[in-house]
């Protein structure tokens, strides 16, 4: 641990979880009522943790989780957006220039930088009190394959070469994709940074209408080569869009990388890849009725 990183305030709850302890950015002397009515009625303006039995949680609110850990097995994907925005693998395996704009609880960071050894892993995080909370979720220090930066990602991409294999973009807010990341500029400019065949993958959060209006946004710029997968009916679509469109894909082969990388991984591509296959069927029917 960092000996220079003040200990974080805990304060015991019973919300959002029995036995809870809220752990915040604050002086040992802070009143704890204050800052516990705070949390609840989501005034308090930092990013907290959430600690509740096994599981570490980051929050900006109470209203959602930014990011969760398990305690005992710290680089696991614990939430299942981040697992399904790893499908990119079944695309480019060994990816050497990994981008994320969006550190949070960092179980992405973590994952692409102990199972990809291969890949330089560089994050983004515009937020410093999201990264000062980096040691709390066991992210690495910086090394030559890894750091983190503080910064704003779309600022980042504007002058960035086109470097990148990968660009994870999971930026999000209290009320959902950070703005910054949902602009056409941004994109335009995302897509600038890729390698001729690099792939750009998005978390998009919030209700179906804003939902769409993303995905149409990202479509505007990448084209319809790009591949959507759901978490759940009512949760996040990842996006794979790709610097070059990609006329027609050759599933056969995908399924049996999915069946590789499911083994290697521990984590069900090939239920993922027959969800994208199922969007992609599906958006290319109502095209054709269209």
């Amino acid at each position: 641990m960092n000996p220079h990183a003040p200990p974080l305030l805990a304060i015991q709850s019973e919300f959002p979880h029995p036995r809870s302890l809220l752990r915040l950015q604050e002086p040992p002397d802070s009143c704890h009522t204050a800052l516990s009515k705070q949390v609840f009625d989501g005034s308090y303006g930092k990013p907290f943790i959430v600690e509740s039995g096994l599981h570490r949680f980051l929050h900006f609110d109470l209203d959602c989780v930014q990011s969760a850990m398990r305690v005992d097995n710290p680089h696991e994907l614990t939430l299942a957006y981040t697992r399904r925005m790893m499908a990119f693998l079944l695309f480019n395996r060994t990816p050497h220039r990994i981008l994320m704009l969006g550190l949070g609880g960092g179980s992405l960071a973590k994952f692409c930088y102990q199972r990809l050894p291969a890949a330089r892993v560089t994050a983004v995080e515009i937020n410093p009190n999201v990264i000062a909370l980096r040691e709390e979720f066991h992210i690495p220090a910086d090394d030559d394959r890894f750091r983190v930066i503080c910064a704003d990602g779309a600022r980042y991409v504007t002058d960035l070469p086109s470097c990148k294999d990968i660009i994870l973009s999971d930026a999000c807010d209290r009320a959902g994709v950070a703005p910054e990341l949902d602009a056409t500029e941004f994109y335009q400019n995302a897509r600038r940074c890729l390698t001729r065949e690099g792939v750009f993958v998005a978390n998009i959060c919030g209700d179906l209408y804003g939902r769409a209006t993303h995905v149409l946004r990202i479509r505007e710029v990448f084209g319809d080569g790009l591949l959507t997968l759901q978490t759940g009916k009512l949760g996040n679509t990842i996006v794979l869009a790709f610097k070059e469109t990609v006329p027609q894909i050759d599933w056969q082969k995908l399924n049996d990388a999915a069946r590789d990388l499911t083994r290697d991984f521990g984590i069900d591509f090939s239920r993922y890849l027959r969800r994208i296959d199922r969007d992609w069927r599906l958006r290319r029917q109502l095209s054709r009725s269209h």
